[in-house]
């Protein structure tokens, strides 16, 4: 038995895709097949004010001053409050200082790449996985494209896990409340997600542009609370005509039941982004049997596979070439969804936890 201690910070407050790899993780870790692969899950959180569950242990210490001191030192270690594990893991780009073996998850380096758009608690954060990083911390990543990319930022050689294929929601029949009523009859494309720059939505915003010149009835639907790139969301809007711009529909709180109905409706969901580590609605809309139009960068094309249509994250043109052909082509439609949903078979759970079990024995075994 290895036991383990491992962030559940992330299922606290708004849930994000990192959160819900978190749950999803945590789930299948405890599925155990045999007691020969069984891990002991620890959960803990480094907040002063999350509602813990009976399980979790709380650090003694607000994050923002945890991170502040880890990015300086480790000479403060955890493993009191962690009770002494075998094996400490941090889910978020964070883990604490201990005296057991360390692994980070790391699921992309935007922030790293382009500091300047980083919040101060992102940067900070940064900062602790770079000092974690060079005493030795074993970096998971959730793709091959960030593995590359922690490869040549750090020159260490991180270990590749794939994350599993998102929970298959129920395809609600009635349009909810917050969705406008015109979605009822209209072909729409659906971006969802926060607004923050990685996701590049003003350049999807300059495509539907071109694109409402083409097709006369196709709307958009930006569905995600508002994040660092609002401005500039809302500049590329004032860019488009005003009978463009009447086309646009804002959603800005989207629960899992307006999601699921958003991606079961849509005509094709949008996926611009400058960079992602591994990108959950490209599988939610390919289990919808809701086409992809994407960029090809990150790990975009090793998750989309051959079942996503691609471009350039700048080329403005090509995007609204290939919504125009998945809007107005129902053959692509169809085939894109045939490949999306046995592209998502490719994606398990299962081989998650198997893969981050040996990885537990192993750095338990090893010191």
């Amino acid at each position: 038995m290895v036991t383990v201690a491992i962030d559940s910070g992330p299922l606290h407050g708004p849930r994000t895709g990192i959160g819900n790899a978190v749950r999803w993780t945590i789930d299948a870790l405890e599925a155990t097949p045999s007691a020969d692969d069984r891990v002991d899950m620890a959960p803990f959180v480094t907040s002063v004010r999350a509602a813990t569950s009976g399980s979790e242990r709380r650090l003694p210490i607000p994050a923002a001053a945890a991170h502040r001191l880890w990015s300086r030192s480790s000479r403060w270690k955890m493993d009191r409050w962690l009770g002494h594990p075998d094996v400490v893991h941090g889910t978020n780009y964070v883990v604490p200082p201990t005296r057991a073996p360390r692994v980070v998850s790391v699921y992309d380096c935007w922030f790293l790449d382009h500091p300047e758009d980083a919040h101060p608690d992102v940067a900070r954060a940064g900062a602790v996985l770079q000092r974690a990083v060079r005493e030795g911390a074993t970096v998971v990543t959730s793709s091959s494209a960030t593995s590359d990319r922690v490869r040549e930022l750090f020159d260490i050689d991180p270990v590749t896990v794939l994350l599993g294929p998102p929970g298959r929601g129920a395809t609600p029949d009635v349009r909810p409340s917050t969705a406008p009523d015109v979605l009822d009859s209209a072909p729409f494309v659906l971006a969802i997600g926060t607004v923050e720059r990685r996701k590049n939505l003003p350049v999807l915003v300059d495509a539907f542009g071109r694109l409402a010149h083409e097709h006369e009835t196709a709307l958009l639907v930006l569905a995600g609370r508002d994040g660092d790139d609002a401005s500039g969301v809302a500049r590329a809007l004032a860019r488009l005509d005003p009978a463009a711009r009447s086309r646009v529909h804002r959603m800005t709180s989207v629960d899992d039941a307006t999601k699921h109905w958003l991606l079961h409706r849509a005509t094709a969901l949008a996926y611009p982004s400058l960079d992602e580590g591994f990108g959950f609605p490209i599988l939610e809309a390919q289990l919808a049997g809701t086409p992809v139009v994407a960029s090809s960068a990150g790990s975009i094309p090793e998750v989309g596979g051959s079942a996503a249509l691609l471009s350039l994250p700048s080329d403005i043109e090509a995007l609204a070439a290939n919504l125009y052909w998945v809007l107005t082509s129902e053959g692509q439609r169809e085939r894109l969804a045939r490949l999306g949903r046995r592209n998502v078979e490719r994606f398990s759970w299962e081989s998650t936890a198997n893969d981050l079990r040996a990885l537990y024995h192993r750095l338990a075994e090893e010191t």
